[in-house]
This record gives C-alpha cells, sequence and structure tokens, in this order.
C-alpha cells in the first residue's frame, strides 16, 4: 500500500498489523450517511498523496463496531493517528485545517527541514484544505435553514425515532433481539441490563433501515447498540461497560425512578441520597481540591465531555436548560479525570452524572434541574442567590400567567391536588381533552399572595387562557356543563 491511497479496513487484526508495521498511520472513522464525512474524505485523499510514506486507512463505522468500540468512537467524522506502533493524536469532527496539521505532524514534513503544517503542503492538499473549508460551510448553512429538523431527516421520522425512543423508560436500539442477538456488541449490553434487573424495550435495527440509518443522524452516534434512558442517549457498548462497572448505571436507573424486575433489590437500595455528606473516605488533599472546583464559579456543572461537546444526554440537557436560562457556568470534564469522577461522588453523596452547583451547594442531576426549571423554581434559585438580577413579583407573575397557553394555578399538582376544587378543574381540563400548564401555589407563599391582588380574584384555583384570567372553579364548570369549556380555551 501507500503512493497516496486510501485503503477500507475490514479488521481489528488488520488494522493492528498495519499499525504496527513501524510507518505512520493515519485512520478516518466515516459514515456513508454523513455529508462531512464525505468532505473530510476527499481531503483525507489528497493528504494520501502528499504523504506517500505514511499510511491512510478508513473504516465504515458502523459496519466496523468492534474497531469504533475499540478508539471511542462517538461521532463521525472521527481521526486516529499513529506512530511507532502507539496512539499519537486523535481529531473529532469536520476540520480541514487542523486534519491536514495533524497528518503533517505524524508523517513528518515532505522536505526534510522543513515546518510540518498546511503551508509546507503540496499544492493537492493545499488547495483541497480550501476547497473543504467552503464545502462544509455551504453543509452547515443548508443545515441550518432547515430549522430544527435534523439534517436529513424529515419531521415524520424525526417523530417516529422521538416516539421510539420514549416508548420504554429504559430502550435499546440493537443488531437482532434479546433473545437472538445478531452481534456480540448488542449482546453484552442485553447481559448488562439483564444484571442490572432493569425492564428495557428494544428495536432490531436490522429490520429496519430507515431507523437504522435516521437513528444515527438523529443521535450524532454512528454505531449500534445505543441506550435510552427516559429519552436520553447514554452511549453505545463501551460506555454501558464502563457504568455498569463502576455502579454508575445502576444509579441513573435508580434517579430516574426506572422499574426493575426484582422488587426487593429496590427496597433494599432505598436510601436517602442528596445532600453534601463529607466523608472521612476522603484523604484531605482531595476534599480540599474538590471543594475549591465545586466553589470556582457560582454556578458549577460537573459533567461527561464539554459544553460544546457533551457525551451523555443527561449532560446536555442540563447544558442547554443553562443556556435557556442565560446562566453563565463554568463546567469541569469528570471523564479527564477519574480522581475528581470517583471523589466527588463521595463528596456529594450523589453517586451520578451530571451534578450542577450553586455558590457551593450541590443542585442535583438533570432531573431535578429539569423539574426546577419546569416549575420555575430553577430561576427563583438562581434570583435568590444573586446570580440572575432579581425579578420583582409583577414581572414574576407575568410571566409565570403566560408560561402556557391554559395555565392554572391549583393547591397541589394535577397528579396529586389538594382541594377539591382544584381537583375538579383538574378533571374537567382532561375530559375536554385541554393540554394545560400549572403551579402549585401552596410551593410558593409569594406567589400565593402576589396572584390575588394580580387577579384581583381572591381564592383558588384560577385558570387562564392566553394571560386572560378566565375564573376559578364555579366558572370553569359552568363553561363545562355548557359545552363552552373547549372552544372558550380555544378562540
Amino acid at each position: 500500500m501507500g503512493g497516496g491511497s486510501v485503503k477500507d479496513v475490514q479488521s481489528k487484526k488488520e488494522l493492528h498489523e498495519v499499525v504496527h508495521g513501524g510507518a505512520p498511520v493515519a485512520v478516518h472513522f466515516w459514515a456513508s450517511w454523513c455529508e462531512a464525512s464525505k468532505h473530510m474524505d476527499q481531503l483525507f485523499s489528497h493528504l494520501s498523496t502528499d504523504f506517500p510514506h505514511a499510511h491512510f486507512l478508513r473504516v465504515e463505522a458502523e459496519e466496523q463496531p468492534e474497531i469504533s468500540e475499540a478508539y471511542s468512537v462517538s461521532a463521525v467524522p472521527f481521526f486516529v493517528f499513529f506512530k511507532d506502533g502507539k496512539t499519537f493524536d486523535t481529531l473529532e469532527g469536520a476540520d480541514p485545517s487542523s486534519l491536514a496539521n495533524k497528518v503533517a505532524k505524524v508523517a513528518g514534513s515532505i522536505h526534510p527541514g522543513e515546518a510540518a503544517s498546511p503551508a509546507s503542503l503540496g499544492m493537492a492538499a493545499g488547495a483541497a484544505v480550501l476547497e473543504t473549508v467552503k464545502e462544509l460551510a455551504k453543509e452547515n448553512d443548508s443545515s441550518k435553514a432547515k430549522g430544527q429538523v435534523q439534517p436529513g431527516l424529515g419531521a415524520p421520522l424525526e417523530k417516529r425515532l422521538q416516539q421510539l425512543i420514549d416508548s420504554n423508560p429504559v430502550m435499546l436500539f440493537m443488531k437482532g433481539t434479546p433473545e437472538e442477538p445478531k452481534c456480540g456488541f448488542s449482546q453484552k449490553v442485553v447481559d448488562i441490563l439483564k444484571k442490572e434487573k432493569v425492564k428495557f424495550g428494544t428495536f432490531d435495527i436490522l429490520s429496519d433501515m430507515e431507523v437504522r440509518d435516521g437513528l444515527k443522524k438523529f443521535s450524532n452516534w454512528p454505531t449500534y447498540p445505543q441506550l435510552y434512558c427516559k429519552g436520553e442517549l447514554l452511549g453505545g457498548c463501551d460506555i454501558a461497560i464502563a457504568m455498569h462497572e463502576s455502579g454508575e448505571l445502576q444509579q441513573v436507573f435508580k434517579d430516574h425512578g426506572v422499574d426493575t424486575t426484582d422488587e426487593t433489590k429496590v427496597t433494599e437500595s432505598g436510601n436517602a441520597k442528596g445532600g453534601i455528606s463529607k466523608s472521612t473516605d476522603l484523604s484531605t488533599n482531595l476534599t480540599s481540591r474538590l471543594e475549591s472546583l465545586v466553589n470556582s464559579s457560582p454556578v458549577m456543572l460537573f459533567m461527561k465531555g464539554k459544553p460544546e461537546e457533551p457525551k451523555c444526554g443527561f449532560s446536555r440537557k442540563v447544558v442547554d436548560i443553562l443556556r435557556q436560562e442565560n446562566v453563565n457556568f463554568e463546567s469541569f470534564d469528570i471523564l479527564s479525570d477519574e480522581e475528581v469522577r470517583q471523589g466527588l461522588k463521595v463528596y456529594s453523596n450523589w453517586s451520578s452524572y451530571p451534578q450542577l452547583y450553586i455558590k457551593g451547594e450541590l443542585i442535583g442531576g438533570s432531573d431535578i434541574v429539569l423539574e426546577m426549571q419546569k416549575s420555575g423554581e430553577l430561576k427563583k434559585t438562581l434570583h435568590e442567590k444573586g446570580i440572575l438580577p432579581r425579578e420583582n413579583l409583577q414581572d414574576r407573575l407575568k410571566k409565570l400567567v403566560a408560561s402556557s397557553p391554559v395555565m392554572l394555578f391549583m393547591k397541589g399538582t394535577p397528579d396529586a391536588p389538594r382541594c377539591g376544587f382544584s381537583s375538579k378543574v383538574v378533571g374537567a381540563l382532561r375530559d375536554e381533552g385541554v393540554s394545560f400548564g400549572s403551579f402549585d401555589i401552596l410551593s410558593d407563599e409569594e406567589v400565593r399572595q402576589g396572584l390575588k391582588t394580580f387577579s384581583n380574584w381572591p381564592t383558588f384555583p384560577q385558570l387562564y387562557y392566553k394571560g386572560e384570567l378566565i375564573g376559578g372553579s364555579d366558572i370553569v364548570m359552568e363553561l363545562r356543563n355548557n359545552g363552552e369549556l373547549k372552544s372558550t380555551l380555544s378562540e
């Protein structure tokens, strides 16, 4: 091989032989469905012409899951560079200049004594770098123009994928079925889920090419199996194994209220998990390091990956929430430091990630942060702690009233009303098939008293439509009995 060609690798053994052959090696993990992969692959071919003494290999990420798992490929395009039989560098994402630089570094400049950078590359690659940058920019613009639908996915397929992902609290997209897995990685994850004693649903991606190709784009994860918990991607086989072995997978399932198949196990592990408990198991040095990390920013997020590149769906969710709330925050990638990753679980008495801290106090993981955002408690906490400028009550009430087209201020929650009048209104709205937002006025004395003045209505519940007060329980029941409730709430 060599002399300016890119070779497709068919097995882990073949890759191993080339890597240990002595010459520098560059490997491109790609996927046929990913446009950025195709553009980067053209540049990769040009670079192979400029560096005839290096080996340029290509791996179809999903067709070769064993190789992809071995190098922790979680998105494409992805490049691994080898020198003297060892991994020398990696590159994730479509970055033409970085690819040219890294190839030049690993393969050495064409002429001895010259700087190894794109400037020293031959004409083939020099022009190709610029061409690829232009192509990728075009690609980005066209995908932005398509709005929220993932590039290349139609709205019906996107909806179908979301429904499949949400069809079970724990959902595994695999090759084959749990009784008959069609690949070793799928088999491993099925075994892990059985050991964790959780109930899970599965989908055989070999049975549906549309789902198989679409889900890779939807999740930005190029291989199978893919494991989801409560709609969030946890990852593939290697991540599932690592989380299982560290006890983190069990904790994620517990934190998200996932049913187990062994009820006795649930009661045994029903211990409290919240709050900071300074543990004697940590060395003074580590405790002091964790303390300073937790307090290094008013809002501090310990997550998998970085905000620009979260490495798990739960971390991505908290990053999105903080951005929606316009909060400045710092983060720490717990995958980069095993001592912090394990130590913080003990320090905070909270055994999964992400973990969000505000002013040195643990708020919780993704479920709690999402719940707090929905109820308005997150914004309130951020105001109280001085992270966001304090909102006056009038502005806060206006926002709450407008937070859903149909908004019910009630005692308790729709699933557990705390008074008969609130219960009646919830029943009436549900009978009419009206979707609505709600706020538990027992959870916030300021809102409870303030809303009476704001609406000039002294009792609860209070129902609003598009920011206007409809009335209390009596009026709602009268509208329902006259057959006018649904039409009033959809004018």
